[in-house]
């Protein structure tokens, strides 16, 4: 994600960190060429063009352009639902902190919040399609057993076995264990949210449209611009394949918000929240430090 002081005029003209041009650079290139040679065969055989009305074109990129913001509103909602499903996992985890406080037996505590720590290593992981067990190894006790599919949820099986041993022994009150056995519920729920915006992507044939639709209609512009404009034409096309691949995308970006690109959720940052609020729940000191911005990418 990127994080950087507003911009004044020079930076919003030259920044490139963050912004998708470089992604689109070698499209918008290939139809300002594409813009320029057509000039060039209207300047020398002008009745080619003389029947070339823009009318179509003004409807078209109308109606482009009203589906292609439905479209980006979809991708932006689910990344800001990822995003508050992982501030959910983070109120949950300092709420869990909380209930153990009641706890006397401070390993017992120690692996619960350890493990917790590790459930989130783990779900970040899972949605990066990276090793689980790497990711959250060093925090899980006891390690899971038997299958390797999954260990984000079966950590929280562990955390919810270990809850009910303390509730069976006495060690918790039947309130205090159902009030963690809620929270436990609410991690799930924020797991299977994160799960279904990474294993459901939008509709295919409804992207595929959008895709062709945007090439189509800048590849054809052209056509329509090079009689009145003349060689105005390929600065007016590449404006307006830089608006249309860009707002594409964009889209493209922003519909797996879980990735390392520059503009994804900065989901590193995030556990490293939850770890320093364990490991200073532990009375664990020096904390590790809080992730900052290189280069203005928060990772």
């Amino acid at each position: 994600m990127i994080v950087r002081p507003k911009p004044n005029l020079i930076g919003v003209l030259t920044s490139l960190k963050g912004s998708i041009a470089k992604r689109i650079a070698m499209r918008a290139l290939m139809v300002t060429l594409l813009a320029s040679a057509i000039v060039l065969v209207e300047t020398l055989h002008p009745s080619y063009f003389s029947k070339v009305s823009a009318t179509p074109f003004t409807l078209l990129g109308l109606s482009l352009s009203i589906f292609m913001s439905f479209r980006n509103n979809a991708c932006y909602d689910r990344w800001y639902e990822a995003r508050k499903a992982w501030g959910d996992i983070i109120v949950d985890v300092r709420s869990m902190i909380r209930e153990t406080q009641i706890i006397e037996d401070a390993s017992e505590r120690h692996k619960i919040l350890s493990n917790l720590c590790g459930f989130a290593h783990a779900l970040n992981a899972k949605l990066r399609s990276e090793s689980e067990l790497t990711a959250s190894g060093g925090w899980l006790n006891p390690m899971p057993t038997g299958t390797t599919t999954d260990i984000s949820g079966r950590i929280l099986m562990q955390v919810g076995q270990q809850c009910s041993a303390l509730s069976e022994s006495g060690a918790i009150s039947e309130w205090r264990y159902t009030l963690m056995a809620n929270h436990l519920t609410r991690l799930t729920q924020a797991q299977a949210v994160c799960e279904r915006i990474k294993h459901t992507p939008l509709p295919f044939p409804y992207t595929l449209l959008l895709h062709r639709t945007t090439y189509l209609f800048c590849i054809l512009l052209p056509f329509a611009m090079a009689e009145p404009l003349g060689w105005l034409t390929p600065v007016f096309t590449a404006i307006v394949g830089y608006t249309f691949f860009g707002l594409d995308a964009i889209g493209d970006e922003l519909e797996d918000p879980f990735g390392r690109d520059e503009n994804d959720l900065p989901t590193d940052a995030l556990v490293r929240t939850i770890e320093r609020d364990v490991v200073a729940a532990l009375g664990v000191s020096p904390l590790p430090p809080q992730l900052e911005p290189v280069d203005y990418v928060l990772s």
